[in-house]
């Protein structure tokens, strides 16, 4: 029989946790004039190479909003965590964020394994993360607002440009997790539909620095091209054993997913250039919106460029704040809502706005890296693309239902 401490302790444990769990906003802070917000992104690890730059551009939103008044009188006040390039530590970050620092939002993430990680927790507790990054699709919950490219606004684009060039023979390359390899998937599907081929495909541990075999059996393969999905500090090796071994960009192209300006930088633009990727932002887009955000960031971060994730992490606060003031509630239901229904706006991308699927309407591009680190825009869509979360070719018969 219990003692009647261990029962009042019960007890305690009990109403606690139905606290945590329902009553999660609005944050205490909301009556002291502020609203906390969450921003996770890995600082340390693999990914750090591309996710702190992201932090960074949502950090910069925030300042800008706050400046301004912030939203519904209330300053935003970020809370910064690390996902350490861990999906399991992206979990435990997210539910922190929502369960102990009860945020209004997160923004956040990059790798589908980081999202997917953090999506339950999500949908448990029913926040509401942005997500700024490309992906694959196959994915639709009311609990994430999606910024980054579906498949049909940055690969299936990129593919169509390559088979207009002559491009038939593929080799697909990625790092070994969700992402690349339903994007390889859902182009493996379409190549052989379009009357391609595909060379080879080939996968490496995320953080992956050895790629000789991977390399031989390109030699072997003789593609016309690389369709690359590697990811984090894994291309600075890819790139730099590729040209040793007598393969640089020049010599056999590769079309990056997963390759902005900021690993670029990071990698060495003599190693990349004449390379390809595909976005939905380039810094060099003439945009007059996107050059004073290109100029805000760079004064804030001298030295630093702008990159795609960074113009979505950077837009999201803004969707988020003309959300909330739509809404006139921090409620992540009404916020959502509010999302949706918002008109065509311009931070920097041009225009796009979210579908009722919540996730963007944007342009599609395709670029060639320069001496200077920066792409020269070979290619654009006629007008911003619709998002279609679901590839029919690869998942016929699945939709997005909120």
């Amino acid at each position: 029989m219990a003692s009647r401490r261990s029962v009042r302790r019960a007890i305690v444990g009990i109403v606690a946790v139905a606290l945590c769990a329902t009553v999660l906003y609005p944050s205490s802070s909301m009556a002291a004039g502020t609203v906390d917000v969450g921003v996770l992104q890995s600082l340390t690890g693999t990914m750090a190479i591309s996710e702190v730059t992201v932090k960074n551009a949502t950090l910069l939103a925030i300042d800008q909003i706050n400046a301004k008044g912030g939203v519904l009188g209330k300053q935003i006040v970020p809370i910064v965590e690390d996902g350490a390039s861990d999906p399991s530590m992206f979990a435990q970050k997210a539910q922190k964020l929502i369960e102990q620092d009860k945020v209004a939002t997160v923004f956040g993430g990059w790798t589908s394994a980081s999202r997917k990680a953090m999506l339950p927790v999500f949908e448990r507790f029913h926040g509401l993360l942005w997500y700024p990054v490309q992906f694959e699709g196959n994915e639709c919950s009311p609990d994430i607002m999606y910024s980054g490219a579906q498949p049909n606004q940055q690969i299936l684009p990129a593919l169509q440009w390559a088979e207009q060039k002559g491009y038939k023979s593929i080799f697909l390359l990625g790092s070994d997790y969700v992402f690349p390899r339903t994007a390889n998937l859902i182009l493996k599907k379409h190549i052989v539909h379009d009357g391609g081929t595909v060379a080879g495909e080939e996968y490496v541990p995320l953080g992956g620095s050895d790629f000789s075999a991977v390399i031989n059996k390109i030699k072997v393969a003789k593609p016309q091209i690389i369709f690359n999905t590697l990811n984090g500090d894994s291309n600075v090796s890819f790139f730099k054993q590729m040209a040793a071994a007598g393969l640089p960009s020049a010599k056999l192209p590769v079309m990056s997913f997963s390759i902005a300006e900021q690993e670029a930088k990071a990698i060495g633009p003599s190693l990349l250039e004449g390379s390809y990727a595909a976005w939905n932002y380039f810094q060099s887009l003439p945009d007059p919106v996107n050059k004073k955000f290109v100029a805000a960031y760079q004064a804030k971060y001298p030295g630093s460029p702008v990159d795609d994730p960074m113009a979505h992490g950077y837009l999201d606060v803004y969707a988020w704040a003309a959300a909330v003031t739509k809404a006139g509630s921090f409620d992540p239901e009404k916020v959502r809502k509010a999302a949706t229904s918002l008109a065509y706006s311009d931070v920097g991308l041009g225009e796009t706005k979210f579908a009722g699927n919540q996730s963007l309407v944007q342009t599609g591009y395709v670029g060639e890296l320069q001496p200077s680190g920066q792409f020269k825009i070979l290619w654009q869509s006629k007008g911003p693309i619709l998002p279609v979360p679901y590839d029919p070719l690869s998942f016929p018969g699945k939709t997005c239902v909120l």
